[in-house]
């Protein structure tokens, strides 16, 4: 009984009811769905009524069984949405897409209205900002806006228009900021997110995009870059919202796991004690590439880039062409004012920050991954903390390891990952395929399975980049390298029940088979 008591944590809300004091008291294990419930019954609100609950200062507070609690003196207000506006608002939203895809369909039949659709687009979305709808809601219109921006691109027909090409001369107005200031809203993080935003077990599901942005937001203040290179904090939120939407809607290379790759960056920095072994430039340049690191991904890796000839292919000679990509659009980012976060400090400063941040990105090419790793590896037994040329080979492979690290996750945070890195490989190998190109094995759907997937990838690229990460900062080996060893033995074992399943069908067939069809 002793035992089962003290795993039992009730948590505690006192809420603000018509003047009144109300304490509500939920356990750790509600569901989202009943704490709501629990929120509108104490408030004398309808069961099923939205809500949103806000603290004192006016600052709404994430609603799930981990939320951050209060005091007496501090109480939470919960706030009824209105229904009426919420079916006006969906009406509305769903008269703006009704016209957009009105105007799509147009432009493929006429290809003198392009140019009209466009400017539709960009009336419709102010119009959209205009009428106030909630953050999600703008989330939403935006994203069903920018896959008919894509949809339209790829059947503009011919290679050149297709989808995971670029068209350089529209540069500008995707890097356009959509809001003059920024209004995803502020979260209060418990304690409790706050300590699990620095480790890997982190579980990266069950954010939404804002939440993940004041996580974001939260690390650069929680680092002190915010102090030490004077960062407009309006500045900061604006910058942060640009680079999101700058990603993707793609199945793997998307914002989620931009800030994946951020998380444990933010984490390694912690674990590893960085902040005392490193400058506070190295430490903004760390985070600020983790961040910008697959910006604009199209989906389509660097080989269909080089096999297809794609423009940026072409602008890059080859040459990681991805990569290049990713930092240029991270720079255009930055040199507008309204979202430059290194405004504030001396030309020849910024200049290293952006040499820095250029030479990581164009690190995760996975192509430069045994000389970048050979390279760390001469140097790692004599390791120079105030060698420059050691920093920046560490901070390569770091940001290697942040870059491919979902392995070091729980099996249940990694795991969807995998799925939808091949849903992203399949998508290509099919459309190699379909253009006549090289068909590499690991991305063909016919040739391979989750298993053989990633025990190769783990045995002889993972683990082997962190075991020699781990000879600088052998802290990493309980919470990185043991988690890597694990998942190798479970894709292993996953790879025999396969196997042993294949071969008693195997079995059962040729047992089935009559006599004289059997071999002699």
């Amino acid at each position: 009984m002793g035992a089962a008591s003290s795993s039992y944590h009730p948590r505690t809300l006192y809420l603000s009811v018509d003047g009144k004091m109300q304490k509500v008291i939920f356990s750790q294990h509600c569901s989202q769905y009943d704490i709501r419930e629990l929120l509108c019954s104490s408030s004398n609100i309808p069961r099923n009524t939205a809500i949103s609950l806000v603290d004192s200062e006016g600052a709404m507070v994430p609603i799930y069984p981990a939320m951050p609690t209060n005091t007496p003196n501090c109480l939470y207000k919960v706030v009824p949405q209105s229904a009426g506006q919420a079916g006006d608002k969906e009406d509305m939203f769903q008269n703006v897409l009704t016209q957009v895809a009105d105007q799509f369909s147009r432009a493929f039949r006429i290809n003198e209205l392009k140019t009209e659709v466009t400017n539709r687009m960009a009336m419709l979305e102010k119009r959209v900002e205009l009428e106030g709808l909630k953050v999600l809601e703008i989330e939403k219109c935006k994203n069903d806006l920018r896959r008919l921006r894509d949809e339209m691109t790829s059947r503009g027909g011919g290679r050149m228009n297709c989808a995971c090409k670029y068209n350089f001369s529209d540069d500008g107005k995707k890097l356009s900021p959509r809001r003059d200031v920024p209004s995803y809203p502020k979260y209060t993080l418990s304690q409790e997110t706050i300590e699990a935003l620095k480790k890997p077990t982190f579980d990266v599901w069950h954010w939404e995009h804002n939440e993940m942005l004041s996580c974001l937001e939260y690390m650069y203040h929680d680092l002190g870059l915010v102090k030490e290179f004077s960062i407009n904090p309006i500045t900061l939120k604006r910058w942060l919202l640009n680079i999101q939407e700058n990603y993707r809607e793609n199945p793997f290379h998307n914002f989620r796991h931009c800030f994946c790759v951020s998380q444990i960056m933010y984490g390694m920095i912690n674990l590893c004690n960085l902040q005392e072994k490193l400058s506070m430039t190295d430490i903004s340049i760390l985070m600020t590439a983790a961040v910008c690191h697959d910006l604009d991904h199209p989906g389509y890796n660097n080989t269909y880039q080089i096999n297809a000839r794609t423009e940026l292919a072409v602008r890059y000679n080859d040459i990681s062409p991805l990569e290049n990509h990713h930092c240029a659009v991270a720079f255009q980012i930055l040199s507008q004012p309204e979202c430059n976060i290194f405004a504030n400090i001396e030309p020849e400063v910024f200049k290293q920050i952006r040499q820095a941040i250029i030479t990581l990105i164009l690190a995760t090419d996975m192509a430069r991954h045994g000389e970048i790793l050979d390279l760390f590896k001469n140097k790692v037994d004599n390791f120079d903390f105030t060698n420059e040329e050691h920093i920046k080979c560490l901070k390569m492979v770091l940001i290697k390891c942040c870059d491919i690290s979902n392995e070091v996750r729980p099996t249940e945070v990694a795991e969807p990952w995998v799925d939808y890195l091949l849903e992203e490989y399949f998508m290509q190998s099919d459309r190699e395929k379909s253009e006549g190109l090289p068909v590499a094995p690991f991305m063909d759907r016919d040739k391979v399975t989750k298993p053989t997937a990633q025990i190769g990838f783990i045995k002889f690229v993972l683990i082997p980049m962190f075991e020699t990460v781990m000879k600088l900062f052998p802290q990493i080996e309980e919470m990185m390298v043991q988690p890597l060893r694990d998942s190798r033995d479970h894709y292993e074992e996953l790879k025999q029940q396969n196997d042993d399943a294949m071969t008693e069908a195997q079995v059962k067939k040729t047992d089935s088979m009559p006599l004289g069809g059997k071999k002699k």
